[in-house]
């Protein structure tokens, strides 16, 4: 049994033996037991149930997932809702800024923060300081970190095509943002 963390609908692995009775946390659905709520796997007696996991407010290092909320020609302000892989609860939410200096590893006098975000826009980052009293400073200067959704003028969802634009698939536009690396490329 692992202490892995379980997002709902994944899979839990059974140990071999006897099967545990279900608890709180899993259902079992066409042979498989699966998760119903983020936590880790634990046993209580014979009886198999999933410990609800607690999101911690975010740290150096941690990496975050947010949406892009306001834009000016120095900083993003962008509104985190998930904290090393677990989601935090609704309305409880925590205020990142991407200064420009932390967009991305080279040429970072040349950054645009226009040309990297827009509003709207999902975004995956590091916390590289815990900032002032109302935000903490977050970094998609690494490949794998930038815009990993984006919503295209005409209402579709973006593609990737490099590390600077994406895509739009209705219209064929080219937008420019600072991408995570994509899968593809």
């Amino acid at each position: 049994m692992t202490s892995e963390t379980l997002l709902p609908g994944q899979p839990v692995a059974l140990p071999l033996g006897p099967s545990p009775t279900l608890g709180a946390g899993l259902y079992a659905k066409d042979g498989h037991v699966r998760a119903s709520l983020v936590g880790v796997p634990r046993y209580e007696g014979p009886t198999l149930a999933i410990s609800r996991a607690r999101p911690h407010p975010p740290t150096t290092n941690s990496v975050v997932l947010g949406v892009v909320t306001r834009l000016s020609p120095l900083q993003a302000t962008v509104a985190i809702s998930v904290v090393d892989g677990l989601p935090l609860p609704a309305g409880e939410e925590f205020t990142g800024v991407i200064r420009s200096q932390d967009v991305r590893a080279t040429e970072k006098d040349k950054v645009r923060i226009g040309e990297c975000f827009r509003g709207g826009d999902v975004i995956k980052g590091t916390v590289i300081s815990l900032g002032d009293a109302r935000s903490y400073y977050i970094t998609t200067a690494r490949n794998d970190l930038g815009v990993i959704f984006a919503t295209s003028e005409a209402g579709a969802t973006m593609e990737p095509v490099s590390w600077q634009a994406m895509r739009c698939p209705r219209t064929g536009r080219i937008e420019k943002r600072k991408c995570a690396k994509p899968e593809n490329l």
